[in-house]
Formats: C-alpha cells, sequence, structure tokens
C-alpha cells in the first residue's frame, strides 16, 4: 500500500508541474471554441482527481478472481492494441479522421473477440458519428483525408 501512494504522490505533482506548464498557453488563433489549453488541464484535473482518491483512500486496491491475469496472451493482445494505436496516429492525416478509425477499429473489436459483421458495422457508424460530433457540433475540425471529395 505505501508504494501505491508514493506513486499517487509522485504522479500528482508531476500532474501539478504539467499544469502549471499548461496554465499560461494561450495560441495564436483559436481554432476550437474552448482553446488550446482546456483540453490538457480537464485531463490532468480529472487525473489528480484519482490521484487524491489512490493517496487517501483507507485500503490498499485487492486484485479479484474477475481480472485476466498478465500471461502471454493478454501481454500479446495489449501489444497488438499498442501497435494499432500507432498505425491510427500514422494513417490520420492521409486517410483522415473516417477511414482510419475504421482500419483501426475493425481489427480492435475483432482482437478482443467481436463479430466480422457487428465490428464492420459498429467501428463504420462510431466514426461518422464522432466525425460528426467533433467537427460539426464542437467545432473541432478533424481531417477528411481521402473523403475531402465529400467536402461541400
Amino acid at each position: 500500500m505505501l508504494i501505491q501512494r508514493i506513486f499517487a504522490s509522485v504522479l500528482l505533482l508531476a500532474c501539478a508541474g504539467l499544469a502549471l506548464m499548461a496554465w499560461p498557453y494561450q495560441a495564436a488563433f483559436s481554432y476550437e471554441p474552448v482553446g488550446p489549453r482546456a483540453f490538457p488541464l480537464l485531463m490532468l484535473g480529472l487525473m489528480s482527481l484519482a490521484l487524491l482518491y489512490m493517496l487517501f483512500r483507507p485500503a490498499p486496491i485487492k486484485h479479484s478472481e474477475d481480472e485476466p491475469p498478465l500471461d502471454r496472451e493478454t501481454l500479446t493482445k495489449i501489444g497488438i492494441c499498442v501497435l494499432l494505436l500507432l498505425v491510427f496516429a500514422g494513417l490520420f492525416e492521409p486517410l483522415g479522421f473516417i477511414l482510419s478509425s475504421c482500419v483501426i477499429g475493425i481489427p480492435m473489436a475483432r482482437l478482443y473477440g467481436g463479430r466480422w459483421l457487428p465490428s464492420i458495422v459498429v467501428t463504420t457508424l462510431m466514426a461518422i458519428g464522432l466525425y460528426l460530433l467533433f467537427d460539426r457540433l464542437m467545432d473541432v475540425p478533424l481531417p477528411l483525408g481521402l473523403l475531402d471529395v465529400l467536402e461541400n
């Protein structure tokens, strides 16, 4: 339990330092309604709340039998997941948000036991829905990539 509290304390200090670095940031132009510093500050705030809970909770975290063991199969899935996220980062600009989300989302769903048809349908609908939510409703521009021809 002491190691968990030390870890939480160190990470909480890192969050405080990062928040101090992010607070004065102002962009030369505004491309989002809330500005570029809101997202890191929000993430650091949420992370700090979770770390404060870890620091002051009365009992240590107990691992139950419901958690999967860190065996070879689980570590392989984690490695493939990280690799897919790196591929997503590389394909984000050239293919655009929707296509890169589909290209990565379908294998990710299959990796964790999804069937082919539901994986394709859900991933495609989520990619389109998230694009519309961010680009149209929240005014956060996302690249269309190869689908640029569809934009007016």
